[in-house]
């Protein structure tokens, strides 16, 4: 890394994340999985996406570092990296607030 610059390989790992969080089907299977474990079933039920499209994006979840599994019986009960998540959802928060707040004093001037 020349002048602190990020590789041309860690920028495409960076895209590659960022695009991942992107998707809004993804976005909300983390936020049910933040609220505890959940098995494909209770995804389903709570997303009312199809069990092929909740594998998929889950899967994704798993290579992203995201999301864990672990058999019970015949079910695989998934569960997010909560301290990542908090992490990411806290980041993005404190900024659009931030960024909220100025165009309020803008308009407010």
């Amino acid at each position: 890394m020349a002048d602190g610059m990020p590789s041309p390989q860690l920028l495409e790992e960076y895209s590659q994340f960022f695009r991942l969080l992107s998707e809004p089907a993804r976005l909300q299977l983390l936020c049910q999985l933040k609220q505890g474990p959940l098995d494909v079933a209770a995804l389903m039920e709570a997303t009312g996406f199809s069990q092929s499209h909740i594998s998929r994006q889950l899967g994704q979840l798993q290579r992203a570092g995201l999301v864990s599994c672990e058999r019970d019986g015949v079910r695989m009960i998934y569960r997010a990296d909560s301290q990542l998540v908090d992490d990411l959802c806290a980041l993005v928060q404190t900024r659009l607030r931030q960024r909220l707040e100025a165009q309020l004093q803008h308009l407010s001037a």
